[in-house]
């Protein structure tokens, strides 16, 4: 068991904290800066949970986001009011898609040079519209951006002050019909509808016109962040993330231990753990603050989850002697990877992938989307490493539920990951295989996670990278307006994590609510 600060177990502590991840040390940092006392409890050896930067491969001087990699919703105002040393870059370019069908051309958005979008945009669909179309669509999701964003850090807001500020011209497509129809309206090209809709898929296993509107949620919190929609790189991983936050913590004087296995929480406020060394504790607490997901706090507590949720992605890390060859030669691949390279991510591929997991089958040609850090941070790489022209290449794919690997998940990750990397062979020049560096063992650089694998490694029920359904950011009943989102029925139980309403990504926004909340109630 490792004790990050040194400092004693008590028997009460104004605050238990269940689970390290950046949440928890967020609503940890905030309640020792206010002289609470606080314990907070990870399973874990170590502290971070999903936002971790990691030495997957042996011998491999390359610390890999290992699941969650990029930030957007963490607002400047946490940043600046934790003091966090923490240096978010913006990357180089938006996205590079190869049109489905025709990987030689491609579409470039590359938000610092619009004459070349636009030209792109040209290019890929045979006239100016698209490009128009485009620059209309996002003027409304900034809109959204700009009036819900900055309320994410206050108590929650009632949804018709939002839309009056927002107006209805652009509340209504993203929030009261799904999406998919806005797109299909807006769009008449499938390559630009696809990279738009992707933003509605990432951890979400839906259809683009579902009725449950799940879709329009998980966009919105795609396209808010720091009120721009922004995506931003953290230099030294997300790692740099975590131990920000876990070192204003200690500083405050909290109490973070890892090797911490929460088995049961009390409607009194009395948690019981078990060290590594099999030795059971109790500890008493004012408030305990649920850094876990809401199904694993019903469990805690002796109660059977309202739901059991399923995520539905295949991530897949690997280090590259060096980047592949593109099939558009005029572009260079450094180019291409520095933004989000969309794989067989066309409207229509989606949906045909969608409906082939729906069936219980692993997607024919897996849509995916990859990125690579070390061109935006050469610092995740040791010396000899970044001299040798070596990458990092991380790969997130869409659509692949944890039903698909429940029956044989070592099976099923081999073959999906097979599936996937073919779907990323088809939009190469050469295969992606030539390029994975090996390490000294010999044995290749890849790593895939399956959601079964996500619940195993970080406990993520069903590997739900949201863990559970997303909200929407605001009040959705009169009851919630005032409230911060985090409120159990349970006055001293709340809940602090992505589960919360506002919850998902790496946001540390459920954390601050959280510790707003406790702090409100004393």
């Amino acid at each position: 068991m490792a004790q990050r600060d040194g400092g004693p177990v008590r028997s009460r502590y104004d605050v238990v904290v269940v689970g390290g991840g950046h949440n928890g040390l967020t609503a940890a940092a905030y309640l020792a800066r206010a002289k609470r006392s606080v314990l907070v409890l990870e399973q874990l050896d170590h502290l971070g949970g999903a936002a971790v930067s990691a030495r997957v491969f042996p011998g491999v001087d390359a610390r890999l986001s290992r699941y969650s990699y990029l930030v957007s919703l963490l607002p400047r105002q946490i940043v600046d009011e934790l003091g966090l040393a923490l240096r978010l870059v913006r990357r180089r370019v938006s996205s590079y898609t190869p049109v489905p069908g025709d990987p030689g051309r491609a579409l470039l958005v590359d938000e610092g040079d619009r004459v070349a979008s636009a030209a792109s945009f040209a290019a890929v669909s045979g006239q100016t519209r698209e490009w128009h179309a485009w620059q209309r669509f996002y003027a409304m999701t900034g809109r959204m951006a700009q009036v819900v964003f900055p309320s994410m850090t206050s108590p929650l807001q009632s949804p018709d002050l939002l839309r009056q500020r927002v107006g209805d011209d652009a509340w209504d497509p993203f929030v009261r019909r799904p999406l998919g129809e806005l797109l299909e309206r807006t769009f008449g090209d499938d390559t630009v509808r696809g990279v738009a809709l992707t933003d509605a898929l990432i951890g979400t296993f839906v259809d683009a016109g579902s009725e449950s509107l799940r879709q329009n949620r998980c966009f919105l919190y795609h396209v808010i962040g720091d009120g721009t929609g922004h995506w931003d790189v953290p230099v030294g991983g997300m790692g740099a993330v975590t131990d920000a936050l876990a070192a204003v913590a200690a500083s405050a004087g909290a109490t973070l231990l890892t090797g911490a296995d929460v088995t049961s929480v009390t409607p009194e406020g009395e948690v019981a753990w078990v060290d590594a060394s099999g030795a059971q504790h109790v500890v008493g607490a004012g408030h305990v603050l649920a850094g876990c997901a809401p199904a694993t706090l019903a469990r805690l507590m002796g109660q059977a989850p309202r739901d059991l949720p399923q995520g539905a992605q295949l991530k897949v890390n690997l280090v590259l002697s060096r980047l592949p060859r593109l099939r558009e030669r005029s572009v260079d691949p450094a180019t291409a990877f520095s933004g989000t390279f969309h794989v067989n991510e066309g409207y229509e591929q989606l949906q045909t992938a969608y409906d082939e997991a729906t069936a219980g089958r692993i997607p024919t040609l897996p849509p995916c989307e990859v990125y690579c850090h070390s061109l935006t941070d050469p610092t995740i790489l040791g010396p000899e490493l970044r001299a040798s022209g070596a990458h990092t290449l991380t790969l997130f794919g869409l659509h692949m539920p944890a039903a698909l690997f429940a029956a044989d998940n070592q099976a099923a990750r081999a073959a999906a990951l097979a599936a996937t990397l073919r779907s990323l062979d088809s939009v190469l020049a050469e295969p992606i295989g030539d390029c994975v560096l090996l390490a000294p063992d010999g044995s290749p650089c890849v790593e895939a996670r399956t959601p079964l694998d996500l619940q195993s490694d970080v406990g993520l029920p069903g590997g739900h990278i949201f863990h559970g359904d997303l909200s929407w950011p605001w009040a959705t009943t009169p009851d919630l307006v005032g409230t911060w989102g985090v409120e159990t029925t349970n006055p001293k139980i709340m809940l602090c994590g992505a589960g919360a309403r506002r919850g998902g990504g790496v946001s540390a926004i459920p954390g601050r609510a959280a510790a707003m909340a406790v702090l409100a109630a004393r």
